[in-house]
């Protein structure tokens, strides 16, 4: 979510427009306005404390960042990336006549559901304030056709209101690099949230199936997450009851150039979800010029182009995910194949064309009387 609010923003911003970034301030050490690039101000508000705050706890800071929200603009459309946001934006935007615009990149689900139906509601206010944003915005951006398949038939959106615009990739940043000769088995990468949602369990089980003689290592890359205290020991765990503890890396959370540097350095790249509204990472790794491997979630089948960009698997078998792994690994023509057409792929979604999208969104709203140069409230 940070990426594409960032991305989309700069890409606003080199249109003409002009973005505001609104924040919680979770360190007495951050700035109170941050000028990312022209035309884009990162402002960080102080609502709850200034110190990081667990995820399932921030409902809590909603009115107070509604109340810092309305000493700033005037804005001519308010564009909330999440439900904390868009609770304390829409009652503001409806208050002083502009258009709200909600996007989630995800959907709680009950807990009684399986993983496969989105994440866990980890706040008491969520699954109802989802449904109330997805029915009451002026407009709903979802990422792809799943999500917005999504907010309409689990949250009671209008279909005429919800617009689908995709995320967009830094072809310069995430781009192929010439593997070298003889540089051994490698690695294979997940890049996640350590959560329970990611699958990364899935990923460690498929690379212990592997066959030990062309079995590479895998680089696990994200934060571990407050809310699920102890799972980063729980994988580890997994690793060393398969015996491969000693090829399992937990790099921690990483930037994005350095991101990018294991993304095109990696053989594969695997994405175990059970749930993606798209799946940033697939569209960087296709980006890298790295074979995707995916679970057929959510928008994982549209980010992912089956046999094309690389392979979408139905089944949750580690020896299914271990299978298409080896596949790839053991065949250098397939693996040039996927290579080449993802990067072909990612060449056609950049963030340009993305904020162009949203474009069309924001100026529907604004009606055809609006200034053609817009200043925008991103939370």
């Amino acid at each position: 979510m940070n990426v594409v609010v960032r991305q989309q923003a700069e890409a606003l911003a080199a249109a003409g427009h002009t973005v505001d970034i609104l924040t919680r301030r979770s360190s007495f050490e951050l700035a109170g306005n941050v000028q990312l690039t022209p035309g884009v101000t990162l402002r960080f508000l102080d609502a709850g404390p200034a110190e990081p705050v667990a995820k399932g706890d921030h409902e809590a800071f909603i009115d107070e960042f509604r109340l810092r929200m309305s000493a700033l603009g005037p804005y001519d459309v308010y564009h909330s990336h999440h439900w904390f946001s868009g609770m304390a934006a829409l009652p503001l935007a409806r208050l002083r006549g502009v258009p709200h615009v909600q996007s989630f990149h995800s959907i709680a689900a009950d807990e009684s559901t399986p993983l496969s139906a989105g994440e866990r509601p980890e706040s008491p206010g969520r699954m109802a304030g989802e449904a109330w944003l997805a029915r009451e915005s002026d407009a709903v951006v979802a990422i792809s056709a799943a999500e917005a398949d999504t907010v309409v038939e689990r949250l009671g959106g209008s279909p005429d209101r919800v617009a689908i615009v995709p995320p967009g990739v830094d072809g310069s940043l995430f781009r192929p690099t010439t593997p070298e000769p003889g540089a051994g088995r490698g690695y294979a990468i997940v890049a996640a949230r350590l959560q329970p949602l990611k699958g990364l369990d899935l990923a460690i089980e498929a690379i212990a199936a592997v066959p030990e003689a062309v079995r590479p290592d895998l680089v696990i890359a994200g934060d571990a997450s407050a809310d699920f205290d102890g799972y980063v020991d729980e994988l580890k765990a997994l690793a060393s009851r398969h015996g491969i503890e000693a090829g399992v890396r937990f790099v921690g959370p990483q930037s994005r150039v350095a991101l990018a540097a294991l993304l095109r350095g990696a053989r594969v790249v695997l994405i175990p979800s059970h749930s993606e509204t798209f799946g940033l990472v697939a569209l960087e790794g296709a980006a890298s010029g790295v074979p995707v491997v995916a679970a057929a979630s959510g928008g994982l089948r549209e980010a992912v182009l089956h046999g094309d960009t690389g392979v979408v698997l139905e089944s949750r078998d580690p020896a299914a995910w271990a299978g298409a792994i080896t596949t790839i690994l053991s065949n250098p023509g397939l693996a040039r194949r996927l290579s080449v057409a993802g990067r072909e792929h990612a060449e056609d979604l950049d963030w340009p064309r993305s904020a162009a999208g949203l474009l069309v969104v924001y100026r529907a709203l604004a009606g055809p009387g609006a200034d053609h140069h817009q200043h925008l409230a991103i939370a």
